[in-house]
């Protein structure tokens, strides 16, 4: 048994899970989700501002003390999205290097290769189509896990998500209800994007049998449908959502202000100016991949990145050739 320490920073929230890993599968995880908004006006200025380098650093600091009371003696630190479009990353990376960390900065390919590792670990011997739904981005892979080994036939990034999206339309809900034109704008470009992607990889063609997606909009989407107060993981752990559903949310969430949104039972206050963009995206998803429900899974990147680093801190090759840096914790 192995125990190690991962931090994931995205565009809207940073994430830290402590886990113990045996035989390349996660037997118990410790997570922690603390909305950061590092991606905040970064769709504008296309930099990270002082304030959000800020709010970041001070959770690490929380998420590295927590880690050493866990008892976890490595640790390692990615970046997805939000670090990969901003002109000014090594500002944050400085930072975080200063507190002892030896941050990465992933591409998307490995950001969904990772997710689909964590994901798989529920499905295996299935062809799936996983969606990794965050802030700046949706990574896209297809592919299976059959007797511990991975085939993963294509990933692709898509610069489609919850932040980038609510900045780019004005979905945020701040001056009042969402313009349908606004709404139909959005869909129209996510709907694009998500075409061209699959049609470049050919997804279609390798028949995936389950569309499974991870990330804060679709736990929120579980946890609004479901009225969740507080939030329980294994409510929305392999929950299905139908494209009725998620199609409903988007007509709900447009038709409210912030501040209505943030009142709603199961949806965070913080991602209350975020989650009408995140779920036109996952809307859109579902209407260019064709499918009518998702399985959504909380075995996500964090998942994965945990099978990765055990690997790396016992000298093993991880299942898909990636090696994230670990750093001691002291």
């Amino acid at each position: 048994m192995t125990r190690v320490a991962c931090i994931d920073i995205g565009t809207v929230t940073a994430r830290l899970a402590v886990a113990d890993v045996a035989d390349g599968r996660v037997e118990r995880m410790l997570k922690q989700s603390t909305i950061c908004n590092l991606g905040e006006g970064l769709e504008a200025s296309h930099r990270v501002s002082s304030e959000a380098l800020t709010r970041v650093s001070s959770c690490v600091d929380a998420y590295l003390a927590m880690a050493r009371s866990a008892g976890a003696p490595l640790v390692c630190c990615t970046l997805t999205s939000a670090a990969r479009d901003a002109a000014n990353s090594d500002e944050l990376l400085a930072a975080l290097s200063c507190r002892g960390l030896r941050p990465e900065v992933i591409s998307g390919v490995t950001e969904g290769s990772l997710t689909f590792l964590g994901v798989a670990q529920d499905f295996m011997g299935r062809r799936l189509l996983v969606a990794d739904s965050g802030g700046g981005s949706t990574e896209l892979a297809v592919g299976r896990m059959a007797s511990g080994v991975l085939s993963l036939d294509r990933v692709r990034s898509v610069d489609v998500g919850a932040r980038r999206a609510t900045e780019k339309f004005g979905l945020s809900g701040d001056g009042g209800r969402t313009p349908a034109d606004d709404v139909f704008s959005a869909r129209a470009w996510a709907c694009g994007l998500f075409a061209d992607a699959l049609e470049r990889e050919k997804m279609a063609s390798l028949s995936p049998e389950l569309l499974v997606a991870t990330g804060g909009t679709v736990t929120t989407l579980v946890a609004m449908e479901a009225g969740l107060d507080p939030y329980d993981s294994r409510f929305v752990h392999l929950h299905e959502l139908t494209r009725d559903q998620v199609e409903s949310q988007v007509a709900r969430l447009a038709s409210l202000p912030a501040d209505e949104r943030a009142a709603i039972r199961g949806l965070q206050p913080k991602r209350a100016g975020v989650i009408l963009g995140g779920a036109i995206a996952i809307a859109a998803l579902m209407e260019e991949t064709g499918f009518d429900a998702l399985t959504v899974s909380e075995s996500d990147l964090l998942f994965g990145l945990s099978i990765c680093a055990a690997a790396a801190a016992v000298g093993k090759e991880a299942p898909f050739g990636w090696k994230p840096a670990l750093a001691v914790l002291k």
